[in-house]
């Protein structure tokens, strides 16, 4: 079965960086798009970022420009290097997998990791 298994989240202070992986299994990596999604405590999940299988990406607004999603179709792993963190980014960090569809809306994505905790100190 399709596995998704998310690692490197940790605390950092305010203006540090983190790389996160997900390491895909039971899939055929790399016709599917991959995305990172993240949920904070009170709020409803929200999109990250996402990358194609050919290397087309997209960021959230709040992101762009400080993080950057990449892809190693060999390995069937997907990172989010995050760099210039902030407190506001502190949430359980989620990878998720959509074979179809470019979308941002978590509804489209078909399998999902079990999250890893980012906490960002101030």
């Amino acid at each position: 079965q399709v596995q998704l298994v998310e690692s490197g989240g940790g605390l950092v202070q305010a203006g540090g960086s983190l790389r996160l992986s997900c390491a895909a299994s039971g899939m055929t990596f790399s016709s599917y798009k991959m995305g990172w999604f993240r949920q904070a405590p009170g709020k409803e999940r929200e999109f990250v970022a996402a990358m194609t299988s050919g290397g087309n990406t997209g960021y959230a607004d709040s992101v762009n420009g400080r993080f950057t999603i990449s892809r190693d179709n060999a390995k069937s792993t997907v990172y989010l290097q995050m760099n210039s963190l902030k407190p506001e980014d502190t949430a359980i960090y989620y990878c998720a997998a959509n074979r179809f569809k470019w979308s941002t809306a978590s509804n489209d994505y078909d399998y999902w990791g079990q999250g890893t905790q980012v906490t960002v100190s101030s």
